[in-house]
């Protein structure tokens, strides 16, 4: 890692920070680094915290495990999706993984109906029907209320995964009516799109809005436009995450370090910056 492609300023608002989204090894989706590699690149540039991200497990026995031998003062943190691998939209998965301690249960993502209208992602590897939040009546099954009892009860953070944006728009809304801690998942990627002015409206609700590298990097948003929607949203509803992890790709350290430099070029606020990438992240954890 070459700490000299990117500024004094990056490498000094990185120090403390978070990245609440990343994928790792092992993995059923070829990674460019292991659990342990993580902690200690972002041990390196003085990161406080990672959180561990599969599409088809729970991830915070792992964490435990890194924690314990990395040798880091970075904590890696674990999480839980709510795919078909872990029953799809199941209550009983949620509590086991956050009785364990992990800090955020994703709706659905690959196995999502909305995600499944686009098409299988890269690495897919089973056939499967989509997992929606609503009923035949449309109305939002009992299971997702079941869901929001549990995360509501550990005091963690719902996320919205690949939902459509009608499902993350009714499911924030309700959730928040619930007093349930809730997380608008990468609302700029192509899969799922929530409008700006929707992304404004939750997060006036208490919904935090998560913003993504990958999502700049891969064009379905310009950095002008992110900018434009951190001063809109206020950086105090918003942490910036980098969804990166991937073979072959920037590996996370280095995308959050460009993540920085690109809004500092974009004109927003160091403070702000410090919000989302250390204040926000921070109060999901604790």
């Amino acid at each position: 890692m070459d700490l000299k492609k990117y500024s004094d300023k990056a490498a000094e608002l990185i120090k403390g920070g978070y990245d609440l989204h990343v994928h790792t090894e092992p993995s059923h989706v070829a990674r460019s680094l292991d659990d342990f590699e993580m902690a200690r690149d972002a041990d390196k540039v003085g990161m406080a915290g990672i959180l561990i991200k599969s599409h088809y497990e729970t991830t915070h026995a792992r964490a435990m495990i890194a924690n314990k031998y990395a040798g880091t003062r970075c904590k890696l943190y674990g999480a839980v999706t709510l795919n078909w691998p872990v029953g799809g939209i199941n209550p009983y998965a949620a509590e086991s993984s956050l009785k364990l301690g992990a800090k955020i249960v994703w709706m659905p993502t690959r196995d999502s109906e909305n995600s499944l209208v686009f098409g299988d992602m890269p690495g897919d590897f089973f056939k499967r029907p989509g997992i929606s939040i609503y009923d035949e009546n449309m109305k939002i099954k009992n299971a997702v209320y079941e869901v929001l009892e549990v995360v509501k009860k550990y005091g963690s953070y719902l996320a919205t995964g690949h939902l459509s944006a009608k499902e993350s728009y009714d499911l924030c809304k309700e959730a928040r009516k619930m007093g349930v801690n809730i997380i608008l998942t990468h609302p700029d990627w192509v899969r799922t799109i929530v409008p700006l002015e929707q992304q404004i409206e939750l997060s006036r609700l208490g919904v935090l809005v998560e913003k993504v590298w990958a999502n700049i990097e891969e064009g379905t948003l310009a950095p002008e436009e992110m900018a434009i929607a951190v001063n809109r949203i206020g950086s105090e509803n918003i942490f910036m995450v980098t969804d990166r992890g991937q073979a072959n790709l920037d590996k996370p350290v280095e995308a959050m370090l460009k993540f920085i430099d690109c809004m500092l070029k974009q004109g927003v606020e160091e403070k702000a910056i410090t919000d989302m990438v250390c204040n926000v992240p921070r109060s999901i954890l604790e």
